[in-house]
């Protein structure tokens, strides 16, 4: 960044007299003797004279121009002193990264050729300065902690996309990723860096040898005997992946972390420096001396008091002083060395910015008597060098770096014109510069990697981590079993971490104090607001963040919006709470949410982001109706017509002359762009955002609408009259709907702004917060292998190894030693994730952030309340917002826990029953058209009925929200997303279903449940699937009415979920017949990953339709079982087809799922008998043993007619009656073709564990094996149900006459003909009829339309 200097082409204000004729007295300047001791005073002469004040020689303003010039250039080196070039050092002054020939690779390069981003592979850049003698020294910001090596190389070396600095024979790096040294080999070296860490790169061409420091701390000598010579010299060079990104130090600025002895490779401006020091000291004396008029005679003051008066002896001097000053401000090294310092100095004292007026003066100052330009970059350079001090200030205990410099940013912002130029002009866009992360930095407390550089170690010198796990793995929160001294190690480490949140909380307080001054509506002396300003640079920053995803120069890395975020909730309750105290009529920050106006009259610009209707210019043209019925807002037919998607690739001519002559009399606001005739939607969207409309005043009566054009306005160019309205001008809220109430909400702008942080937590904030939660995850892994590893060295015997072998002693002596190692690191670890986590739980996850994601779903679900009382409007809502009322709520109930606790936030029920009742309704809303919206919909009301509290709030929302809510769930499975619809279903269930009340599979206990890289809501279902049962018996009560009372969606219903099952079950089969097949070749090979996966999901959906089965035979049993209703008997047919299929394919000896089962292959943990055998089990115990007598008849007699069922398999449940698979009738395997054959009968290498084949040593699967999951009553049912169908297949059998071919059906050859069609008069068994005509009406035989189907009666012989 280039610096300005004093600017000849620009006059400078002269403050000095016009002549010496003009009187002191006229002017105001004191009599010559007082203000030539004045001036002798503040410029002393450093040269040896006389001390005596009546021997000095009298000094007066025009003399003062000569006398200060001598002054300044006392002790300056000479011109050939500064020309001459540092001996050892070849390259041109300032020294900056070569952007022309000295690169390798794509890269982004700063504007001061400072600051470089990769953008390729592996980037490489080195300087344009080269050092081959001497002791030099640069420094590297590092602005992000991925893969980069840094150091030193020759002109020679060659790179390329796949080796850099340090992979060549004449290149020397750091990396600090990978903790490695490189030249050429790499052996491990230093310390990790992080994000926010600064590198100093020292070399020793004397000695031949390469040191590297971190943050000051030396890492020690990487390199000795480097090749030196002539011919070598060394550039700084570095080598970067993609969007990984650094700022350079060569010494344009104060190096942070000078080393005795190392020289920075650009010359500091050494002349500059002492002239600037000098000034600032004249500066200082004038402060700090006062005139005395009356007795003629100077005073010493206290500078920190001191303001200008407009006395024109002090205003005179101090121009003097500004006129070589003001130059010198413009450049960088000498703000940051000189200016900052002073100003920083100020306020060492302590006490509230606001005790310190000399700051506000001296800006005051500033903007007197120095150029506008001269000021402005004064004021950049100052803020800008405030920013790198804060973001790369390493961390202390008591953070006094970052307090320091916060303190100095709020002094600086309370001074009104200088904060709306850095509003303007410095802090925003809030878009990352490379070095430099604008005001978002300001927001951000980092978290430290190293515990202790950080001083936690001091901080909290004991450490705690839960000791006490249940069955599952889980932490106990009150354990009751917790010793003395765990207790006090407990409330030891609570106080530190509380001594920690305090610290931290004096800079959140600091951050909030700037985003407050900011947020300042009243500074209107100077020209707009600070917040309109604010405002309309914060809706860019969100633009930039939302539209280009992926660019690495214009996102802001997630951690910093979320501090960013919760400081600036923190502002704007505040600043709402403000206005609510003023007028007690509109609403407080705890009621607030965004008007649905903003969405639909083109005030806000939602850039690209998905509408829940579609496309913002589809609903403008779908919806044009219904904005000028409810909200009086009239779209203008030439603005549809111009934007029109149909109109995209029309010609620009013809699009031209159909418009009306009045659209182009506005100032061009409605023509037509350029780019518009692309057909890229995202632009037409935007443009259509913020499109000129016409609209009534609605408090008006109704009579002959007055359109008032809106001026289309890009969000620089809108002011204060744009948002707040003036004059019967709604601004942001302009057509308001007749359901929306007239109370006053808050201040526009502020409902802007909430509406953007709403945004902003969508774009990365929960992200982050998801991301954070590992460390939490580290703890509780390290702590139960700790624990897991004491256990062990408790059972492991003594070293004494008597009554035992020798080489038994050496054994278990090898193992002690072992496990006492993995101790002694597991609690380090610990010790170092305790410390670390109490940082991130002070910063991320502390009840204060706690209550501002909960401010935040709270605003959302009433936003999304009064956007759906709209009617069909609702449309034009973001789809963002629904978003974060689903992701906000899952980071409350999975993020913030244990450490707080959901159930006490303020009117937590009351928000889950809101919630409950926007998912009730909305994911089978038709006005969202959104696929991934609604899936997460879904999603959210799946893991919703998950758990206990949330399923009592559906459960308490209003009876016909919860039956329409059961209506969509029962609706068919074709045509949609269903997997997730009969999960709700299933978890409806779960507790109430045959052995349906475990939390785990009994061959699940001991796996992990969750897995953390799933998306947020993927992963509340991961974890919700192992939540405990808590069945909704009011909702069930709800689904059984419907089931009963409508027929025809019982049958619909019913139809598609025998289809799915027979679909899920029939691809399971084949890919264990896949598996099956790999596992048998000789050769090493290996399953897809992905294909275990998806057989693993088939085989859950095979369950879960099982049990949706089971609980509709047990609520509505007449649906199978009344054969007066229509469908009935068909039902009950293919049920009992299916669950014969399911039954045969799994309880076979030595059969397939056996095989594959015993094979433990990773991604298919989930498959085993017990699942799906109690579900099958749960639906035959409910029709063949707990029904009535007529239905357990009917029941009985389709199961057994069905020629796939086989008393083996039921008898297989309880462990009885094993049989080789050999025994199988043919017709099992060939019953259903696309589930294909039980596969081969050679069996893959098993694992030693099912190695023995015999039939005599195999385990078999029995219910009684699982009596903590059946109950005694259970198994005697089942008991039951084989005494019956044991006795009924006996007298089916003896009561069955043999049938001739002739009696048989034709079509499936397993059942006799019981049907004759009409009028063709041809025959099939009634199951295939029944099925066939569920489809197709014609004849399976001669295509005739078939009107009817009677019995039919073999007639006698």
């Amino acid at each position: 960044m280039s610096s300005k200097g004093g600017g000849t082409a620009l006059t400078r204000r002269n403050y000095r007299l016009s002549s010496d004729s003009d009187k002191a007295r006229a002017t105001g300047i004191v009599n010559e003797k007082l203000l030539s001791d004045y001036l002798h005073h503040v410029f002393p002469s450093t040269k040896h004279g006389p001390a005596v004040a009546s021997l000095r020689k009298p000094l007066g303003f025009q003399d003062l121009g000569s006398h200060l010039e001598n002054l300044l250039s006392e002790g300056e080196p000479s011109e050939e002193i500064k020309d001459q070039p540092a001996e050892g050092r070849l390259g041109p002054q300032p020294v900056v990264l070569d952007h022309t020939s000295g690169f390798e690779g794509l890269l982004f390069v700063d504007d001061d050729l400072l600051g470089v981003i990769g953008h390729s592979n592996f980037s490489s850049i080195r300087a344009t300065t080269c050092v081959y003698k001497g002791k030099w020294a640069y420094e590297v910001l590092i602005s992000s902690q991925g893969l980069m090596q840094i150091g030193w190389c020759t002109l020679n070396c060659r790179f390329n996309q796949e080796e850099g600095v340090g992979d060549t024979p004449d290149s020397y790096a750091y990396d600090g990723n990978r903790v490695r040294k490189w030249n050429v080999t790499t052996t491990n070296y230093g310390k990790s860096w992080a994000a926010g860490d600064i590198v100093s790169c020292l070399i020793d061409l004397d000695e031949g040898t390469i040191t590297f420091c971190l943050n000051g701390q030396s890492l020690g000598t990487a390199f000795t005997n480097i090749k030196m010579g002539p011919g070598i010299a060394y550039f700084p060079s570095i080598s970067l992946s993609f969007k990984e990104s650094v700022a350079f130090n060569f010494g344009s600025r104060p190096l942070r972390y000078p080393v005795d002895g190392y020289l920075p490779l650009q010359n500091p401006p050494t002349s500059d420096l002492l002239k600037a020091h000098k000034l600032l000291g004249y500066i200082k004396n004038v402060l700090c001396t006062a005139i005395d008029t009356q007795e003629d005679r100077l005073l010493e003051t206290d500078c920190a008091m001191w303001s200008l008066h407009g006395e024109p002896t002090v205003l005179v001097t101090l121009a003097h002083i500004f006129n070589y000053f003001a130059p010198l401000m413009c450049k960088v090294y000498l703000v940051e060395d000189v200016l900052m310092n002073f100003l920083l100095g100020i306020l060492e004292g302590g006490g509230s910015v606001d005790e310190h007026p000399l700051i506000q003066q001296l800006l005051d100052l500033f903007w007197l008597l120095m150029e506008d330009y001269e000021v402005n970059e004064c004021l950049k350079q100052l803020m800008m060098s405030l920013l790198r001090a804060y973001r790369f200030s390493p961390i202390i205990p008591d953070l006094g770096f970052q307090i320091h410099y916060l303190r100095l940013t709020t002094a600086v912002l309370h001074h009104e014109k200088s904060r709306k130029y850095l509003l303007n002009n410095v802090l925003y866009p809030l878009i990352i510069t490379f070095d430099v992360l604008r005001s978002v930095v300001f927001f951000y407390i980092k978290t430290p990697l190293r515990v202790k550089e950080a001083g936690l170690e001091e901080l909290i010198p004991t450490t705690w981590w839960p000791t006490h796990f249940d069955k599952e793995g889980k932490d106990e929160r009150e354990c009751k079993d917790e010793s003395a001294d765990e207790r006090l190690r407990r409330r030891a480490y609570e106080r530190g971490c509380q001594r920690l949140k305090k610290r931290i909380e004096v800079v959140e307080e600091l951050q909030v104090q700037i985003l407050r001054l900011l947020l300042n509506n009243k500074d209107k002396t100077t020209g707009e607001a600070s917040r309109y300003i604010f405002l309309n640079k914060f809706r860019k920053f969100l633009q930039e963040n939302a539209s280009n995803r992926g660019h690495p120069t214009a996102l802001c890395p997630p951690e910093y919006m979320v501090c960013f975020l919760h400081r600036l909730i923190t502002a704007v309750r505040s600043c709402w709470d403000d206005g609510n105290r003023k007028n007690q009529s509109s609403i407080r920050s705890e009621e607030a949410y965004v008007p649905p106006q903003l969405f639909y009259n083109g005030k806000v610009d939602y850039f690209d982001l998905q509408r829940l209707g579609g496309l913002l210019s589809h609903l403008k043209k779908t919806f044009k109706d219904d904005l000028a019925s409810k909200a009086n807002i009239i779209i203008d037919p030439a603005e549809i017509q111009a934007t029109s998607m149909d109109d995209l690739d029309e010609d620009e001519e013809s699009g031209a002359a159909q418009r009306p002559f009045g659209a182009a009399a506005m100032g061009g606001a409605l023509a037509r762009p350029s780019w518009l005739s692309s057909p890229t939607l995202g632009r037409a969207n935007r443009f259509l955002s913020t499109a000129a409309v016409s609209l009534m005043t609605p408090r008006r009566p109704l009579t002959q609408p007055e359109k008032v054009k809106v001026r289309t306005l890009t969000v620089e160019q809108r002011t204060e009259e744009d948002i707040e309205g003036s004059h019967g001008n709604d601004g942001l809220l302009l057509g308001r709907p007749v359901e929306e109430p007239e109370q006053p909400v808050a201040d526009k702008s502020l409902l802007e702004i909430v509406d953007g942080i709403v945004m902003m937590y969508n774009l990365s904030v929960h992200q982050q917060l998801g991301k954070m939660v590992v460390v939490s995850d580290d703890v509780h892994e390290y702590a139960v292998a700790l624990k897991d590893t004491e256990e062990k060295i408790a059972r492991c015997p003594a070293r004494s190894g008597k009554c035992r072998p020798a080489g038994c002693v050496l054994q278990r002596s090898d193992i002690l030693d072992e496990l006492q190692k993995s101790q002694k690191v597991f609690s380090e670890k610990l010790n170092h994730l305790s410390r670390r986590l109490a940082w991130i739980n002070a910063t991320i996850y502390s009840k204060e952030k706690m209550l501002d994601v909960y401010w935040l779903l709270c605003v959302c679900i009433r936003t999304i309340e009064h956007a759906d009382n709209t009617g069909s409007l609702f449309a034009f809502t973001p789809e963002f917002y629904l978003n974060v009322a689903m992701n906000a709520y899952s980071a409350l109930k999975n993020y913030f826990s244990p450490a707080n606790n959901m159930e006490e936030l303020p009117g937590y029920e009351e928000t889950l029953t809101q919630l409950a009742a926007i998912l009730a309704k909305h994911f089978a809303d038709p006005r969202i058209v959104g696929t991934d919206i609604k899936d997460s919909l879904m999603q959210a009301l799946a893991s919703y009925v998950c758990y206990p509290q949330s399923l009592r709030a559906v459960e308490r929302i209003p009876e016909e929200q919860r039956v329409a809510m059961m209506r969509n769930l029962l609706a068919p499975y074709e045509q949609r997303p269903w997997a997730q619809t009969n999960w709700i279903l299933v978890r409806l269930w779960r507790g109430c279903g045959f052995g349906y009340r475990y939390t785990r599979l009994p061959h699940l206990l001991k796996t992990k449940p969750e897995d953390a890289n799933l998306p947020s809501l993927q992963r509340d279902l991961s974890v919700a699937s192992f939540q405990k049962p808590c069945p909704s018996l009011l909702l069930q009560r709800h689904m059984a009415e419907l089931l009963s009372v409508d027929k025809d969606m019982a049958a619909s219903f019913l139809n598609s979920v025998l289809n799915q099952l027979n679909w899920a079950f029939s691809e399971f089969i084949g890919m264990i017949q896949e598996i099956q097949q790999a596992a048998e070749r000789p050769e090493r090979n290996f399953v897809d990953t992905r294909q275990l996966k998806v057989c693993a999901t088939c085989f859950d959906l095979s369950v879960s339709l099982l049990r949706v089965l089971e609980m509709t035979v047990t609520l509505v049993p007449e649906i199978f079982l009344d054969w007066s209703r229509p469908s009935a008997e068909l039902l009950l047919r293919r049920l009992a087809q299916l669950l014969n299929q399911v039954l045969n394919r799994v309880t076979a000896e030595k059969n397939l799922f056996d095989r594959v089962v015993n094979l433990r292959l990773p991604g298919l943990e989930s498959v085993d008998h017990y699942p799906i055998l109690v579900a099958v089990t749960g639906i035959l115990v409910r029709i063949l043993v707990d029904g009535d007598r007529q239905g357990i008849s009917r029941a009985a007699s389709v199961l057994l007619s069905d020629p796939c069922f086989q008393l083996h398999s039921i008898q297989h449940l309880l462990g009885e009656g094993a049989e080789p698979s050999s025994t199988l009738p043919a017709a099992a395997s060939s019953a259903r073709p696309i589930v294909g054959s039980l596969g081969s009968s050679v069996a893959p290498p098993i694992p030693s564990a099912a190695g023995n084949t015999g039939s005599t040593e195999r385990k078999h699967f029995s219910l009684h094996s699982y009596t903590d999951y059946i109950s005694e009553e259970e198994k005697h049912k089942v008991e039951l149900m084989l005494v019956f169908l044991t006795e009924e297949s006996k007298q089916a059998a003896a009561s069955t006459a043999p049938t001739s071919e002739e009696d048989l059906c034709p079509i499936c050859y397993a059942h006799s003909i019981s049907a004759v069609f009409k009028p063709c008069s041809h025959k099939s068994c009634k199951a295939c009829i029944n099925q066939h005509l569920m489809n197709n009406k014609d004849c399976f035989f001669c295509k005739a339309t078939i009107t009817g189907v009677d019995d039919y009666n073999k007639p006698a012989c």
